[in-house]
C-alpha cells in the first residue's frame, strides 16, 4: 500500500509540473498558428520555443514630416514614403506583402537631438497595395499635421 501511495504522489507531482509548464508556455496552440483560418503569408509559419518563427522579419522606416525617408531597415531603395496631403502619408516596404504583419507607429524626429511636437498617429494597411501602410499624423488638438514618425513592421 505504501508503494502505491508513493507512486501516486510521484505521478501527481509529474502531472502538476507538466500542467504548469503547459500553461506557462501557452501550449494550447503548439505550432503557434493563428486561430483564424488564414494560411497566407507569415501567419502560417510555426513558432520556435522562443515564440518567433524562424523566418520572422522586422522592418522599419523613419519618415520626416515632409514625407521623405530618413532611414530604413533594411536600407532598401524600394522602401519609399510619400506625403499625400497635410498629415497623410503613403509608406511602402519594397515588393513583399506585409498584409499578415503587425504595424506599429510613433511620432518622432529622425535625428538624435530635439523633441517632436506632441501628437498622435494612425497606421493601417494600404488598400490595394499589399506592401503599403496608410499613415496619418495629428496634432494634440486632433487636426491633421505634418509630423515625423517611425514605423515598425513585424511579420
Amino acid at each position: 500500500m505504501r508503494k502505491l501511495l508513493v507512486g501516486a504522489a510521484i505521478l501527481s507531482l509529474v502531472l502538476s509540473t507538466w500542467a504548469v509548464a503547459q500553461a506557462a508556455s501557452g501550449d494550447r496552440n503548439p505550432n503557434n498558428l493563428p486561430r483564424e483560418a488564414s494560411t497566407i503569408g507569415p501567419n502560417s509559419v510555426a513558432g520556435t520555443a522562443a515564440g518567433m518563427p524562424p523566418t520572422a522579419q522586422v522592418r522599419f522606416m523613419v519618415v520626416n514630416a515632409d514625407g521623405t525617408k530618413a532611414r530604413s531597415f533594411p536600407s532598401a531603395i524600394s522602401f519609399t514614403s510619400t506625403r499625400l496631403a497635410t498629415g497623410t502619408y503613403d509608406v511602402r516596404f519594397g515588393l513583399a506583402s506585409i498584409t499578415g504583419c503587425a504595424f506599429i507607429g510613433t511620432i518622432g524626429l529622425s535625428g538624435t537631438s530635439g523633441t517632436s511636437a506632441p501628437g498622435e498617429i494612425t497606421v493601417v494597411g494600404r488598400a490595394g497595395a499589399p506592401n503599403g501602410i496608410f499613415v496619418q499624423t495629428f496634432n494634440s488638438a486632433g487636426g491633421l499635421a505634418d509630423l515625423g514618425f517611425h514605423i515598425l513592421v513585424a511579420c
